[in-house]
């Protein structure tokens, strides 16, 4: 079964679950005359309005590519997560309003063995609920449906709240439903705002994880040819498309033919293992000048003295036409500094008066 269908069959348990829920505490409300559980009931079946949300925007992020298009719709599950997260917020700044007002002019609950049960069944159906959908959320990399789950989880944690708070009034007879509720609001606000931060940095464009960035860098190396990776640069355009760039470095002796074959051989090997269409830019690596080794251990030392590079790459010597160049990538403090590239190749320059140097300041994409 392929990722979709798996969020949708998921989704889909979501919206089951939520319903027969709702069903049962509509039931037990009717039952008891009790206008508060069937007002329950009506909010379980706006839960299940996530899993809707979480199928639409799976079923949407599917459409094919088309000329206005040409990256697919995959980001809309990160819109379809938004969503999800706004209504989480949503619902934590709602509960700690009521809990506020709770607190100022406390009353007192009258708790009936129906609103016992009906409390009882609904932590254990959202816990197993949000338990599954969080932890199928995470496997599939789905930040809509791990949203969905929480929501479930928050809802029985709220619940479970409601229940010491029964306990503790037919015990003690004193209330404690809007100090817990408060604390628990404030708990799903800030979880609120943690599940909108991740899909908006996915659309923001988030760093490449450095995980990713380490195996990308060991299947490349495995290349024969290939001395260096540098430059990693991934879009993502949904959890199921990422379209990116790097730079490789090579032997100058290489011939095109040999560098066309190579450069077919990543992008193969990157689009197998890693599912990235990735276009491959080449360095190349002097060899056989005697001169080579020293000026670039002399040109290294000395960039490598400024405490706000982080990586040096790309070094070229080139004896004909009496030209050195070298990249250099600066921490992300340094990276807007206007000035660095022209203060380092004057440096540089000082160095070796008698070529024409040129520094490229790259920007810190990844590690």
């Amino acid at each position: 079964m392929d990722r979709s269908s798996q969020i949708i069959r998921t989704s889909v348990v979501g919206i089951v679950a939520n319903v027969l829920l709702a069903a049962f505490k509509a039931a037990v409300g009717l039952i008891a005359s009790s206008v508060a559980i069937v007002m329950d009931a009506v909010n379980n079946l706006s839960d299940a309005l996530s899993s809707v949300i979480t199928i639409i925007g799976t079923k949407l992020s599917q459409r094919p590519a088309d000329r206005a298009h040409p990256f697919g719709f995959g980001r809309v599950e990160y819109f379809s997560a938004i969503i999800i997260a706004v209504i989480v917020l949503s619902a934590g700044v709602t509960s700690l309003i009521e809990s506020v007002k709770k607190i100022i002019e406390p009353t007192a609950p009258s708790y009936t063995t129906a609103t016992l049960v009906v409390i009882v069944a609904a932590i254990v159906v959202k816990l197993v609920l949000g338990w599954y959908v969080r932890k199928k959320g995470r496997q599939l990399r789905s930040d809509a449906l791990v949203a969905s789950g929480s929501d479930a989880l928050f809802d029985a944690v709220i619940t479970t709240a409601t229940l010491v708070s029964a306990g503790v009034m037919l015990i003690w007879g004193f209330s404690l439903d809007g100090i817990l509720g408060a604390l628990i609001s404030a708990m799903i606000i800030k979880a609120g705002i943690e599940m909108l931060a991740s899909p908006v940095n996915e659309l923001l464009g988030a760093r490449v994880p450095p995980e990713l960035v380490k195996a990308i860098k060991q299947d490349v190396m495995q290349c024969e040819g290939v001395r260096g990776v540098y430059d990693i640069i991934l879009h993502n355009y949904g959890p199921d498309v990422m379209i990116g760039s790097l730079h490789v470095s090579v032997p100058d002796t290489m011939s095109a033919h040999e560098i066309h074959g190579l450069s077919r051989r990543i992008s193969g090997l990157m689009l197998a293992n890693h599912g990235i269409i990735m276009t491959v830019g080449v360095y190349a690596m002097a060899t056989g000048e005697d001169r080579h080794a020293e000026l670039q251990a002399k040109v290294m030392q000395a960039l490598g003295a400024h405490k706000e590079i982080v990586q040096i790459h790309g070094f070229y010597y080139a004896e004909k036409e009496r030209t050195l160049s070298v990249d250099v990538v600066p921490d992300l403090a340094s990276d807007r500094d206007a000035t660095l590239c022209g203060r380092l190749t004057e440096e540089i320059q000082a160095l070796v008066p008698d070529l024409q140097v040129s520094i490229v300041i790259d920007h810190n994409y990844s590690e």
